[in-house]
């Protein structure tokens, strides 16, 4: 009987590494947007502020920040995680049906 091996690690660490990436670009945007940032529409605006309140947009950016930060900890429990999978197990393959039966 063949022996199939599957890895195991990789299907965790897959998804820490995109985690941390997408965690690593909005994190830093909700920074900017919390500090220094404005919302598109003052552009579009007669005055500045007309369209998005100041409350609104550092509710927004809050949020950002906080969903950048909490995918970055995911990543990093993941990764912690992933370190007490085994790489790869082994287990009878499974038999393939006929293509036409």
């Amino acid at each position: 009987m063949p022996i199939q091996k599957v890895r195991i690690r990789g299907l965790v660490q897959i998804p820490a590494l995109l985690l941390g990436l997408w965690g690593s670009l909005v994190a830093p945007k909700g920074v900017y947007d919390l500090l220094w940032g404005e919302p598109e529409a003052n552009l579009y605006a007669p005055r500045p502020w007309a369209f998005v309140s100041r409350e609104a947009w550092l509710r927004y950016a809050s949020f950002e920040l906080a969903y950048g930060v909490a995918c970055l900890a995911l990543a990093v429990l993941a990764w912690k995680y992933a370190r007490k999978l085994p790489v790869f197990v082994e287990r009878p393959a499974p038999k393939s049906p006929p293509l036409f039966p």
